[in-house]
Order: structure tokens, then C-alpha cells, then sequence
């Protein structure tokens, strides 16, 4: 217990920096912020919401597509090399943003760039350099990392919908463009020094260095059940996300309101992180995860018809529980059910998965609410999602060998 301890106090510099870099993420950022433009951009150039919320399939989905490349640069270069020129890249895209005339192509170009040039910060740098990094405690100190989904979830939406409201949406962009450089950059900068090697922070070999090859992933039934789960689950989630704030003003309530929702969901995405952190430490991972999933088929059917602000509120809670557990889990399976040798480059295939879904589920979503006018049938889609993902994660079956030997040091 005491060396448990000791994990995290000795690398607590690196477990604020990489929350921090989450938070300052090429899909985290985006993805939390483009819920306050939506109405205020579509307006401005009689764009359809969907055309709008189709900016994150670039952002997301290039991000997809590099995903892989980037876990084969953090392999070989570290991930500080390659975070850094990312939280600047980032910021560019959303300087890009700010330009925008009227033409939709320069929209999905900016978010592209995003992508392209913040590519350096999506999850697999951060929770690289957790997974080795730490062992006996890495589940919490996953959830730690990963929680600052949930923090940018609770600050940005506030802080967009605010620059909007007091300088237009052009100034917001600007605003948003200055967070990774004056938050993220300096604090990485002196803070994220992680160990590249798959030593344990007391300098013993807390972990046999054992991994399955991509390849070898790939041939795994269990890989596909993780892939499976993690694209069901993330389809709900990332259609949910970027919609709250206008399904609920659609709905009665007014633009603070349904701000202060998403903040309750970013905030329950912190208290998931950290929660089904410490369970997975403890617990049969798989379990948790099917458990977790329960609470947001409650949420979602609570947001079917208006729901008042109080109902809301608490739908929003048990979403972002599940959608803070997610993440945490999909990086722990990863880890304890396919190794740490190899672990950047497997994360990646299934980051690239979600973020597939970070990329089109906003969009179809949005989709939906053009056609029928209502959120109404995406929120009882998403209901389908959350269980039958959450019941595919008991398909993973007990860990491997290797993981209950490490376990047991």
C-alpha cells in the first residue's frame, strides 16, 4: 500500500501534465467547444447543424487516420518530442476558425487542421506515458489523467458560451486558440517527463515486459470485442455530447441552463474517471464497465420529449458517468489484456475507433434533428447502444495470464 502511495506522489508532476494535455487535446478540446458555436456560426451563414457538427468528423476523423502514425512516433521519439509541437499545432487550427467567410470548406479545413497539427495530443501520448509509468495504482491514475475530459467538459463550454455572448463567435475562436498555449504548453513543458521505459517508478521491473504484437491483436477475439464495445458506446456518447446544448434549448431551456447540463456532464466524467479508476484496480474490469454502462439508459431515456431543468441535470449526471468511464477503461483493458510492449501502437488502432465515432456521431446526430426536427430518436438509439456495448464487455473473459502474475507483485 505504502509503495502504491508512493507511485502516486512521486510522479504527480506527470499526472498533472498529462491531465492537462488532455484537456488541450486535438478531440477533446473541439469536441467540448462546438456545442456553444453551433447556433450562433449556423446562423451567421445559414448553415445546416449538421453541415456545422460535421467539422468534427475532420477533426476526429484525421485523427483517426493518424492515430497509429502518432503511436509509432511516441515509440520511437517519447511522447514529450511529440506533445509539444502538437499544443501549438492545435491552437493554429482554431485560429483558422476565427477566419472563416462564409465558405464551409474553410470550416472543415480549419478543424482538419486541428487534427493534422494538433495530432501530437490525442490520448495515446498522455496515456502512454501513464501505462508506464505506473502499476501498481495505474488504473486510478488513469482516471486521474483522463479526467480532464470531464474538467474541459465543465470550463469550456462556459468559458465559449460566455466569449460568445460578450464578443461574438469570431472572438471565441480566439479565445479557444489561446487555451493550449498559455494552459497546456508551459505546464508540459516543465512538467511531462515521463519514463519511456516499461520499468516501474521504483526502478524494479514491476511488470514482466510481455505484449502481444498488433498483429497478433488482430488475430485476438478479445481485441475485436474491445473495438466493437469501445465504437457501440462512443457512437452514443460523441452523438450526445455536442447536441446537449442545443437539444435543450430546442427544449425550453435557456442557454446558460443547458450550459450548467454539460458542466454536470463534465463533471460526471471526472467522478467516473476516478471511481471506475479506482473499481479497475480492484475489480474484475470488465464488469465495472458493463455496470457503468446501465446508468446512461436511464439518462438517455430521460432526455426523450422536454425534460425539465432538474431532469436534465440528472440525465446529464448518469450519462457522463458512463461517458467518463469509457476512456478509462478502453485504455486499461488495453493495457492489462493486450501488454505494454507494443501498448502505444495497439491504444492507437482502438483511439482511431473512437475517434471515428467522435467524427460522425455528432454529425448523424444532428442529422437526425434536421430531418425530424427533434433529438427525440437519437437519444432512444443511443439507449440501444449503451446497453448492448456494456454487455459486450463481459465477452472479454478473465485477463491474461501475464496481467494476474504483475498484478500479484
Amino acid at each position: 500500500m505504502a509503495n502504491a502511495q508512493g507511485e502516486l506522489r512521486g510522479n504527480w508532476t506527470l499526472l498533472v501534465s498529462a491531465c492537462t494535455g488532455i484537456i488541450c487535446s486535438s478531440i477533446v478540446l473541439p469536441y467540448y467547444s462546438i456545442g456553444a458555436l453551433v447556433v450562433p456560426v449556423t446562423e451567421a451563414f445559414g448553415w445546416g447543424r449538421a453541415q456545422f457538427q460535421a467539422a468534427i468528423l475532420f477533426s476526429s476523423g484525421l485523427g483517426a487516420l493518424t492515430a497509429p502514425l502518432v503511436g509509432w512516433l511516441i515509440d520511437r521519439f517519447g511522447a514529450r518530442r511529440i506533445a509539444l509541437p502538437g499544443i501549438v499545432g492545435l491552437s493554429v487550427g482554431f485560429l483558422l476558425a476565427s477566419s472563416m467567410d462564409g465558405q464551409l470548406w474553410l470550416l472543415y479545413v480549419a478543424y482538419g487542421a486541428m487534427a493534422l497539427l494538433g495530432a501530437g495530443t490525442i490520448p495515446v501520448t498522455w496515456t502512454r506515458a501513464i501505462t508506464t509509468n505506473f502499476f501498481r495504482r495505474r488504473g486510478l491514475a488513469l482516471g486521474l489523467t483522463l479526467s480532464g475530459t470531464g474538467l474541459c467538459a465543465i470550463v469550456v463550454p462556459q468559458y465559449a458560451v460566455w466569449m460568445v455572448d460578450a464578443f461574438g463567435w469570431r472572438t471565441a475562436y480566439l479565445g479557444l486558440a489561446l487555451v493550449p498555449l498559455v494552459i497546456a504548453l508551459p505546464v508540459v513543458y516543465f512538467g511531462f517527463h515521463p519514463r519511456e521505459g516499461l520499468s516501474g517508478s521504483d526502478g524494479s521491473d514491476a511488470q514482466p515486459h510481455w505484449g502481444l504484437t498488433l498483429s497478433q491483436a488482430f488475430r485476438s477475439g478479445k481485441y475485436w470485442v474491445l473495438l466493437v464495445s469501445v465504437f457501440l458506446i462512443y457512437m452514443a456518447v460523441s452523438g450526445i455530447g455536442p447536441n446537449l446544448i442545443p437539444s435543450l434549448t430546442d427544449d425550453g431551456l435557456s442557454p446558460a441552463e443547458a450550459a450548467n447540463a454539460l458542466s454536470v456532464f463534465g463533471a460526471a466524467i471526472i467522478v467516473g474517471r476516478v471511481l471506475v479508476g479506482y473499481l479497475v484496480d480492484h475489480f474484475w474490469a470488465p464488469g465495472v464497465a458493463a455496470a457503468s454502462m446501465m446508468l446512461p439508459v436511464i439518462g438517455c431515456l430521460m432526455l426523450v420529449g422536454e425534460p425539465s431543468y432538474a431532469g436534465a441535470l440528472l440525465a446529464a449526471l448518469l450519462i457522463g458517468i458512463a461517458a467518463g468511464a469509457e476512456l478509462d477503461l478502453m485504455s486499461f483493458l488495453a493495457a492489462t489484456y493486450f501488454g505494454l510492449k507494443h501498448y502505444a501502437k495497439i491504444y492507437a488502432v482502438a483511439y482511431a475507433t473512437l475517434a471515428t465515432c467522435s467524427g460522425t456521431a455528432p454529425m448523424l446526430f444532428a442529422r437526425i434533428y434536421d430531418v425530424t426536427a427533434s433529438y427525440d430518436i437519437g437519444f432512444v438509439i443511443s439507449t440501444g447502444l449503451f446497453g448492448l456495448g456494456g454487455l459486450m464487455m463481459l465477452c472479454l473473459g478473465a485477463y491474461p495470464r501475464q496481467a494476474r502474475l504483475a498484478s500479484s507483485t
